[in-house]
């Protein structure tokens, strides 16, 4: 009895030191969650005005327009860039977002893929070493871009990914990411990059068409204009899944510090019990030995 009280007691104490970590790090993840969120909440309506802007002017130029980011190719071969947390106790946030690029290379991609046309570039820790033991091609050079979250680091990342469109040797690049709703939930969401699909799907709607005089020129302006875009929408990415991860994470350990007290809860009875147990035995005893001393 003694040794089972000894075992209860020890993991009563691994217990409580586990609440204590949890909590700790429940913390610090609302308090980065609050900065993640901030951030998002500021770049998504720049983002979304010049996705408006880029579309207005689509509609009216139509099959004007000129954009080798708009280029639609027959797909010989696809870039999937899969963005999860270098850390993880975040719940289903990582393995959520390698699921859907699993599912894409087994439905969406499945010809090319077992033709290895399939490349993956991967941002964060958890995605490459998801992937690394498998027979997609992997690109880490940007893998440590959470490590300091910057535009100016997501524009050559960017950069990249457009450069090798430009150059054929991807024809479409898909982005796979968590979305951010709020701290409870982040939705695994993946989307097209390039070709710009948003250029053709608003392109022959009447309601956005207006008279537009360009000053510099339509080439410069979308030379300028387009890159700038994709730039930032990418950067966005970035950001939606750095307050994902928060969320997911502090949603996590609210919920593992939820069971472990409960956890506690049933040891701190069964603790309990045990040594009202134990001392009813004790005593059992003491009084088996009066009274056999008595007797005598």
């Amino acid at each position: 009895m003694g040794a089972n009280l000894k075992e209860v007691r020890l993991r009563i104490a691994s217990v409580k030191s586990t609440t204590q970590i949890t909590k700790a790090m429940k913390m610090v993840s609302a308090a980065k969650l609050r900065r993640a969120t901030d951030r998002i909440v500021q770049i998504r309506p720049y983002s979304n005005q010049l996705n408006k802007v880029l579309q207005n002017i689509a509609a009216n130029l139509g099959e004007e327009m000129n954009s080798s980011f708009a280029t639609q190719r027959p797909i010989q071969k696809a870039l999937i860039v899969l963005i999860t947390s270098d850390k993880g106790l975040c719940g289903g946030f990582n393995s959520n977002s390698v699921k859907l690029v699993k599912s894409l290379l087994n439905e969406k991609y499945a010809d090319l893929a077992t033709k290895g046309k399939v490349d993956l570039l991967t941002v964060g820790k958890k995605g490459y070493d998801a992937f690394k033991s498998s027979k997609v091609k992997i690109n880490n050079d940007f893998g440590n871009l959470f490590s300091h979250l910057s535009f100016e680091d997501a524009s050559q990342a960017a950069t990249y990914i457009m450069y090798a469109f430009e150059k054929q040797e991807y024809d479409v690049v898909d982005v796979v990411y968590g979305q951010f709703k709020n701290a409870g939930t982040q939705i695994p969401t993946v989307e097209q990059f390039l070709p710009i699909k948003s250029i053709q799907a608003e392109a022959n709607t009447s309601k956005l068409k207006s008279d537009y005089m360009f000053e510099p020129s339509q080439e410069k302006i979308l030379n300028d204009l387009v890159p700038k875009i994709l730039k930032t929408q990418f950067f966005r990415y970035l950001l939606d899944s750095n307050a994902s991860e928060h969320g997911a994470r502090m949603t996590a350990m609210d919920k593992a510090t939820e069971n472990a007290n409960e956890l506690l809860k049933s040891l701190n009875i069964m603790y309990n019990r045990a040594r009202q147990a134990a001392i009813t035995t004790e005593l059992t005893e003491i009084v088996s030995g009066a009274a056999a001393l008595s007797n005598e």
